[in-house]
This record gives structure tokens, sequence and C-alpha cells, in this order.
């Protein structure tokens, strides 16, 4: 998924010409705390309610106000990973998309990418987790794969975790399956580490409340 694909078509740059005050009321409007500047497409940067309050000139144009992130924006051909890296980076609430001559094309709101992630990890379907512990030289995805696959069922989702100071990592896997007692089973059999496991109902309840829960306090 690349960043053109993300863009929320509600959202709408500043223009040099309008008020910090303008900037402001748009920014309640559309729960984020930055914004976009444009000069017609050319993107010059984005503004935050940060920098208004701190110029604490109102009634002036955002074109005469310093603007703490000139560069912040993100090519519309960059992966969806490229863009999360560029949110936490910059501490954004909103991220414009632009083009390779630097024309403004739209912003990627974080209630939208976090619903689009949780898409394509499948936060959202059924399944167990499952939390492996093993030293980096032994991981392979083949053999992991093919424990689960040889229990009837098949991974959703997969994410590492490696820790500076250790040669050990953690491998999360996200299952179809909501019955996950043969797959731990087979890996217990295989000398695998098991470190937590979540199963059944209840777990798919408590994902489904927690993303809920996030994207609520995204939007407000």
């Amino acid at each position: 998924m690349l960043a053109f694909e993300l863009i929320n078509e509600s959202i709408v740059p500043l223009k040099t010409s309008d008020s910090a005050l303008t900037a402001l009321s748009l920014m309640e409007e559309f729960k984020v705390r930055h914004l976009p500047i444009v000069n017609e497409t050319h993107f010059l940067g984005v503004i935050s309610e940060e920098d208004i309050f701190e110029f604490n000139q109102f009634e002036e144009a955002v074109g005469a106000h310093p603007i703490s992130k000139p560069k912040a924006a993100i090519f519309e051909n960059q992966h969806i990973y490229e863009v999360l890296t560029a949110f936490q980076m910059d501490k954004l609430s909103l991220l414009p998309v632009v083009d390779l001559k630097n024309n403004y094309i739209g912003s990627i709101h974080s209630v939208n990418l976090v619903s689009k992630l949780a898409e394509i990890t499948g936060v959202t379907n059924p399944g167990g987790i499952i939390v492996l512990e093993l030293n980096i030289h032994d991981y392979s995805l083949s053999q992991i794969a093919q424990i689960v696959e040889s229990n009837n069922s098949r991974i959703i989702n997969l994410y590492t975790r490696t820790f500076s100071d250790s040669t050990r990592m953690e491998v999360t896997i996200k299952v179809n399956n909501m019955d996950i007692e043969p797959v731990l089973q087979t890996f217990n059999r295989y000398n695998y580490q098991v470190k937590a496991f979540y199963s059944r109902e209840k777990l798919n309840e408590t994902l489904l409340d927690n993303y809920d829960s996030l994207m609520n306090y995204l939007k407000f």
C-alpha cells in the first residue's frame, strides 16, 4: 500500500493568505494539530498549533508565520511503512503527500493510517496469537509457517522484535484459527519457547475493543 492510497480527500490545505485563526478553526474541524501550507499547488511546509501560539499573531496570515516543519512530507509512491516512520519521526497528526516536483497532492490523517494498518495486519480478523522467543540465528520463517500450516491453520500476520543488547528475538504470529492448542503443542515438540499466547473469542473481543478505543482517541 502506497502513500497516495491513504490520502484523506476531505482535508484541505492552507493558503499562505489564510489567517492563523482560520488555521486553528480548520485544525479543530479536522481533529488534527498540523496543517499543510501551499502556494497554489507548491508545498511550503506544515504549520502546527504550537507554531501559531508561539508566534501569537492570530490575525496574521500563515504565510508570515515561522514553521517548525518545512519539509514534513512524503512522496506519493512511498510505502505505508515509510509513512508510519514519517509520522513517528516528526510526531505528526497529519502527513502531507507530494509529487517529485514538490506539488501538494493531499494529506494522510493519522486515523486513516491506523485504520489501514489494522486492515493489513489482520487485527479485526478472528484468530489466536502466539509469541515465540528464540535465538536470532535459529529463526526460520519457513519452519514456523510449516508448523502452523501442518495444524490446519495459516498465518494472517507475523512480525519480529529484536533487542539491541541481546541475541534473542521475539516472533509474534497471528493465525486464522482460534483453537491454537495443536499449534502450541507442535512448537513445543520442535523445542520452540512459547513466551505467550492468546486465544479464543476473548482475545478477539479485547483486540476489537482496544482498536475501537484507539480510533475514538485519535478522532478526539
